[in-house]
């Protein structure tokens, strides 16, 4: 899980603050390319991470209201869900994949904003996109540059479908997030079934709902 956690913190010093300044989040211009969104989002995400001083202080109720509006409109939930459990998606039942959406979705929100107050002096380079302009599945490569060591490689894959581009992977130091996903919903099913993922997912956002919860210091 350590892993894990690394992949999301590093994938949100870039991506996971949104647009906050404005009271709505901004649609998509027309026609904009998911490298144009990528990169929109991104300098949004620096900007007010470095700017806002809630943020930075750890206010968690602002964050998670932020991400909820700013951030998921662009992120495939569903998709990211079923990739991650594999086979055992199809074996699921249409309730079984809502509730399971539903945790993963919750569980990411929750690993992005307590990510969000490590954002300090971080920039942003993004590399030449490799695609022909009738693709509807994309890479977008880019990389975080620290103030202290080594850049961090931050690669999204995109799908294009009706409401236009949306997120359904992050690859972070050559790991893809969904495929490290992957091997712990299998364990975890494979032990339990996926009523057990489900329950298991459920319980750790508790936890994490309550130390969010609790006052600073405690």
């Amino acid at each position: 899980m350590k892993l894990i956690k690394h992949l999301i913190t590093a994938a949100s010093l870039a991506f996971a603050a949104g647009a906050m300044a404005a009271p709505a989040a901004p649609a998509a211009p027309a026609n904009e390319g998911p490298d144009a969104l990528i990169k929109r989002i991104s300098t949004e995400v620096l900007e007010t991470a470095k700017s806002d001083k809630d943020i930075q202080a750890g206010n968690q109720k602002k964050v998670m209201d932020m991400v909820e509006s700013k951030i998921l409109p662009y992120v495939d939930f569903q998709r990211m869900t079923s990739m991650a459990a594999g086979r055992f998606w199809r074996d699921a039942t249409p309730e079984q994949q809502k509730n399971l959406t539903n945790e993963f979705r919750t569980l990411l929100i929750f690993t992005y904003s307590g990510a969000l107050s490590a954002v300090k002096n971080q920039t942003i380079e993004f590399k030449p996109m490799r695609a022909d302009p009738a693709d509807t599945e994309v890479e977008v490569r880019s990389s975080v540059n620290q103030q202290r060591g080594e850049p961090i490689q931050l690669n999204y894959r995109l799908a294009k479908g009706p409401a236009g581009w949306k997120i359904f992977d992050i690859n972070v130091l050559g790991a893809w997030l969904v495929e490290t996903y992957k091997g712990n919903f299998a364990a975890e099913i494979g032990k339990t079934g996926i009523d057990g993922l489900i329950k298991a997912l459920s319980e750790r956002n508790k936890k994490l709902a309550a130390k969010q919860a609790a006052p600073a210091g405690k």
